[in-house]
């Protein structure tokens, strides 16, 4: 897909088609209005004879439109003026590249870019996200289909307006960074969409490879069996011990930025397929556990984006991968295992192996001297109970951090919510055998989680993502979102216009 902007009023632009919005109450966007006042009122008149109510994402491909330049007219329903927001802006644009692309226009001049949306005033920001909007709207996984489907004529080129020739250079650098986030996010969705007997841990460790092949920015390591074995990281192993296909910790470097700046390392769980184990789950939906591995995809999509717009900062990946199976030699519950930082864990449920190999990646990304550290995990069902599918579960034990990245969720559309990560919860965990069990009981169990790992986190400012409700989507529209990629290139865009600043 080609982007780009361009100054100029709607009513004369020689393009396919024209898109502009349209509010509720049949209420025309300002750009709406100029077209409706060089057509002669022509637009107002289908809207008041009810073609368009303006509801959010409604559509209406209007021909031969008086007195402009465009073949077609796209009228967009844009809902609430006032209420038209991050979420709303996001729609409309999906809204109008599925309806384009289905129509088979090639090309369109978008005037959604001039919309008032809530809290946002940086044009850079609506082309930005129109772009990752767009191309998210588009995306769709056939790989593995013997037979595709192609559009016959698939939208190539959107134009974005811009007000003045003053925001081009601002804007098209928006553009660029739009589609390094959806060009991350896109490989997210294609690895977590893949099967388990096809994106295995050492499939996921080409894959890293293959970015350091494609950015030299990049420094891929790949530490096998043997090599955890020598560094002690019996937890990680432990989950490993069911599984045929041989664990990873794979870790990329990225280094942008001053070589002696403390990098921001974010740690992916990378659990390719989870059974749970000898807790085996239920079978109804086991085969989405393949998503299981949507922290180490979103890792590799996040440092994708980062080399892709070489951005001044150091950023590690640390992805702890293997898969979950039962075994004859697969570890019991009841089991008792010693972890890299030397804290001996009673496994009561084989299922919480998220937080088994979690454990001992947060003490491996100790040797990177972190400025912050960040997991990422498709971690606990019980977080999704919590808080459904839209927001990712925060906790932490840095309210700088903290707080960073829940503005950086506001700004980029990808919502967290902070969980209380308080003392009070950790008694949860004691065990009679070992120094703390892997689960805490059937209460707040997003949360003993996140206290289990912040046991292991105490030498560094530390985060922790629980994105279970989030990284994929069930039913119908099943498959992995890409998310929290938007999210963590906010935090580090954020990041960067900080230390500019300085």
């Amino acid at each position: 897909m080609e982007f780009s902007v361009k100054t100029g009023t709607p009513e004369k632009q020689r393009t396919a088609c024209v898109v502009v919005g349209i509010f509720e109450s049949r209420k025309l966007s300002a750009p709406a209005q100029v077209l409706d006042d060089a057509s002669g009122g022509f637009i107002s008149h289908l809207i008041q004879r009810g073609e368009c109510e303006g509801k959010l994402g409604q559509t209406l491909l209007i021909h031969n439109v008086p007195h402009t330049l465009c073949d077609r007219v796209l009228l967009v329903g844009c809902g609430a003026e006032k209420e038209f927001d991050t979420k709303a802006f996001h729609k409309v644009n999906a809204a109008v590249a599925k309806f384009l692309d289905d129509k088979g226009a090639t090309e369109a001049f978008s005037y959604l870019t001039k919309l008032p949306v809530k809290h946002i005033e940086d044009m850079a920001w609506k082309v930005r996200h129109a772009v990752r909007a767009t191309e998210d709207a588009l995306y769709h996984f056939d790989q593995l289909k013997s037979k595709k489907k192609d559009a016959k004529q698939p939208l190539k080129h959107i134009v974005f307006s811009v007000s003045n020739r003053r925001d081009v250079a601002e804007a098209e650098q928006a553009i660029h960074i739009g589609q390094a986030i959806a060009s991350g996010m896109k490989l997210t969705k294609d690895l977590a969409n893949l099967p388990g007997n096809i994106c295995t841990p050492t499939y996921l460790a080409e894959q890293a490879k293959g970015l350091q092949k494609k950015h030299r920015s990049l420094k891929v390591n790949v530490l096998e069996q043997k090599d955890m074995e020598q560094l002690g990281m019996g937890s990680l192993l432990s989950v490993a011990r069911g599984s045929r296909q041989p664990p990873k910790l794979i870790t990329l470097e990225y280094k942008g930025g001053v070589k002696s700046d403390k990098p921001i390392v974010l740690v992916g769980k990378g659990v390719t397929f989870d059974s749970g184990g000898i807790s085996l789950k239920p079978g109804a939906a086991m085969d989405e556990m393949k998503f299981d591995m949507c922290g180490a995809a979103s890792v590799l999509g996040t440092l994708s984006a980062c080399a892709e717009l070489k951005l001044p900062i150091n950023v590690v990946g640390v992805i702890p991968a293997t898969e979950n199976l039962p075994d004859g030699q697969a570890t019991k519950p009841g089991d008792i295992v010693t972890s890299m930082a030397g804290i001996t864990i009673e496994i009561l449920n084989t299922d919480a192996e998220g937080r088994l190999i979690l454990c001992d990646a947060l003490e491996y990304a100790k040797k990177f001297n972190p400025a912050v550290v960040i997991d990422i995990a498709t971690l606990t069902g019980a977080c999704v109970i919590a808080l459904g599918a839209h927001p990712a579960g925060l906790m932490g034990n840095h309210h700088p951090l903290i707080h960073d990245l829940l503005k950086a969720g506001t700004v980029s559309g990808d919502r967290c919510w902070e969980l209380p990560l308080w003392d009070d919860y950790q008694e949860q965990l004691d065990s009679n055998f070992a120094d703390i069990a892997n689960i805490g009981g059937k209460e707040a169990g997003a949360i003993t989680a996140g206290c289990f790992l912040s046991r292991f986190t105490k030498k560094y400012h530390w985060a922790h993502l629980d994105i279970a409700g989030v990284a994929w989507k069930s039913g119908k529209d099943n498959g992995a979102t890409g998310r929290p990629v938007p999210l963590l290139m906010q935090f580090i865009l954020d990041k960067l216009q900080t230390e500019s600043t300085k």
